[in-house]
């Protein structure tokens, strides 16, 4: 859906971003990470055709951003970090300012804002001053004016900065749940946000792609080894014997549990090993029930950090 050639930004003697190669595909919703100043913003102000390269190309839907300026923006629905509301405007008033900035027909646009109103959820405000909103509403407005349209890509920048935990778990729905019908690039600072909705991560720094993965496959590539949290009901030296005979394991700790007659267990496997459906039947077969199982991969947190503070490249 979008591809990335050889894209390069510079500014006199300043090099924002260098040499950017990438791909997000259709439906995918993709989060798009890095410090500040790393070139997030320049590369999302290329995508939308607000900035020109200074070398290389960006398609969207096969159309070139520089080429089909008027075609790629209609299949781009945008939401800057700071959203550009009128606040004198009615929510009604100001969709329809910019259903006639996009060129939506009047009979469509119609049925689109009916639409908006309704996936964003402002239908009950739509004759409201936006000024008289809260900073919640507000981001849901500058959310609806990216839907109008009905636009295939969606570019959210940071979406949910300075909401309550409340207005977050609510407009991290509503992307979800706009990730069914659009292509969505998410840039947020809140790291837990992007695990919560968004099943690949791009990471910049300084200019250069750092990392391109879901978040598991990083963990397991930066760490060497793939950690399992178990609670197991039965005695610990009969758990770590049923395990032993399991292949690709390299390291069993055993640790008393909260739980009465129960164990907990943290295994250690190697690189790109999956071990959960092994460990499942040779507990199974011991008579030995699993009461939990998770992974301790890193955090998303960790990985950014990582990444971003060292030059080692982890690309897919």
């Amino acid at each position: 859906m979008i591809r990335a050639e050889n894209l390069t930004k510079r500014y006199g003697q300043h090099v924002a971003i260098d040499s950017l190669n990438f791909t997000i595909e259709r439906g995918e919703i993709l989060g798009f990470l890095g410090p500040n100043g790393a070139g997030k913003s320049t590369t999302m102000n290329i995508i939308t055709g607000y900035l020109s390269a200074s070398d290389g190309a960006v398609t969207v839907d096969d159309l070139d951003v520089l080429e089909h300026p008027e075609e790629v923006k209609r299949k781009i629905g945008y939401l800057p970090e700071q959203p550009p509301l009128y606040l004198d405007m009615t929510v009604i008033e100001y969709l329809k300012f910019v259903g006639e900035i996009k060129g939506v027909p009047a009979a469509e646009f119609n049925n689109s804002m009916e639409r908006v109103l309704s996936v964003v959820r402002i239908d009950h405000v739509k004759d409201r001053l936006i000024k008289n909103l809260s900073k919640g509403y507000r981001q849901r407005v500058g959310l609806a004016q990216s839907l109008i349209g009905n636009p295939p890509v969606l570019i959210l920048d940071e979406p949910t900065i300075g909401l309550d935990p409340k207005e977050i778990i609510e407009i991290r729905n509503l992307i979800k749940g706009l990730g069914k019908d659009h292509t969505v690039v998410l840039s947020s600072h809140i790291l837990p946000e992007v695990s919560a909705v968004c099943e690949r991560v791009l990471i910049i720094n300084r200019g250069k792609i750092v990392a391109s993965d879901t978040p598991e496959n990083l963990a397991r590539r930066l760490t060497g080894k793939s950690r399992l949290s178990l609670r197991v009901d039965g005695p610990a030296n009969e758990v770590k014997a049923a395990l032993r005979g399991i292949s690709g394991l390299r390291d069993i700790e055993a640790h008393p549990s909260t739980e009465e007659h129960a164990v907990d267990i943290l295994i250690e496997a190697e690189q790109d090993r999956d071990p959960r459906r092994d460990i499942f039947h040779a507990l199974s077969k011991a008579n030995l029930p699993i009461l939990l199982m998770r992974p301790m991969d890193l955090s998303l947190e960790d990985i950014f950090l990582q990444l971003t503070t060292t030059e080692q490249e982890v690309t897919a």
